[in-house]
């Protein structure tokens, strides 16, 4: 089999057509390289080069095997690089996991400082609750995760965004009047599309806990775990609900989404999680990203 030293030989021989250029460009002398040609010719089982004369000519199979010859050294120089950049983080595969609320308020901007800062990582993108997301971070079928609070202990994590609840009121609902003030105590007995407290426990928590610290008791009507679905059957009237601010993104007609006082600030909270134990190098290129992105 041919050598990379051979196959440079060839490519110098070939764009100058003179062994004496060549062997000054590889800082050889001229008998060496020409002992490189011959084996490399014998190796093929053709003449690369047409030597009669004072000349030096290509031959067909010469032409035809050059651009190969090209795309062989390039190949192996980009991998050389890239191999060089793989204890830095710099290239790699990353499996990233976000629930579908984060889709619309932080992966495009995750995504896009990842591609700008690290264009050699990969990331692969799986979309799943946060319970799943821990699960397949523990298993490690997931690197890095996009989760709702809190971390269970042996994942590490830190705070990537906060948001504030909007409320989702039917466009023809009294409450859905512009110039008429919302106060979290308007909710107060009225027909609520709830968070399952299983499905989408940190929604549900965080509702719960703003309800009892107002001192109100919305009238769940159905509990369900994604917030495009609640949105649509607040559409429909069934109920008002509470959605994160990224809901904004999905403009559905027929839903009023309203800033609401007697909130506590922004409550919805993401945490970017990954494996304490984990130290791969493009992993911990692609959290230090995260670390040092705004926190909004």
């Amino acid at each position: 089999m041919f050598t990379l030293s051979q196959l440079e030989s060839f490519v110098a021989v070939a764009e100058t057509l003179h062994f004496g250029r060549a062997a000054e460009r590889l800082s050889m002398t001229q008998p060496p390289l020409t002992r490189r040609i011959q084996l490399l010719e014998r190796e093929l089982g053709v003449e690369l080069f047409d030597r009669t004369g004072r000349t030096v000519r290509m031959t067909a199979a010469g032409n035809a095997f050059l651009s190969d010859a090209r795309r062989i050294l390039g190949m192996s120089t980009r991998a050389v690089l890239d191999v060089r950049r793989v204890p830095t983080g710099e290239v790699g595969t990353v499996a990233l996991g976000f629930t579908a609320s984060a889709a619309h308020s932080v992966l495009d901007a995750v995504v896009g400082a990842v591609r700008t800062q690290l264009p050699g990582v990969d990331l692969v993108l799986r979309e799943r609750v946060s319970g799943t997301q821990l699960d397949e971070l523990r298993s490690g079928e997931l690197d890095l995760a996009l989760v709702r609070p809190p971390i269970p202990a042996g994942l590490h994590g830190h705070l990537l965004h906060r948001e504030a609840l909007l409320a989702a009121v039917p466009v023809d609902h009294p409450l859905a009047d512009p110039d008429r003030p919302l106060h979290l105590r308007d909710l107060d007995g009225l027909p609520f599309v709830m968070y399952s407290p299983t499905e989408a426990r940190y929604f549900h928590e965080v509702l719960v806990g703003e309800f009892r610290s107002a001192g109100i008791a919305p009238h769940y009507v159905h509990h369900l775990s994604q917030v495009h679905t609640i949105l649509a059957l607040v559409r429909a009237g069934l109920g008002l609900a509470l959605v994160p601010q990224a809901a904004t993104a999905l403009g559905l007609d027929g839903v009023v989404l309203r800033p609401m006082a007697g909130l506590r600030g922004k409550p919805v909270e993401l945490v970017a999680a990954w494996r304490a134990d984990d130290d791969t190098p493009a992993i911990r290129a692609v959290r230090e990203v995260l670390a040092t992105g705004p926190r909004t």
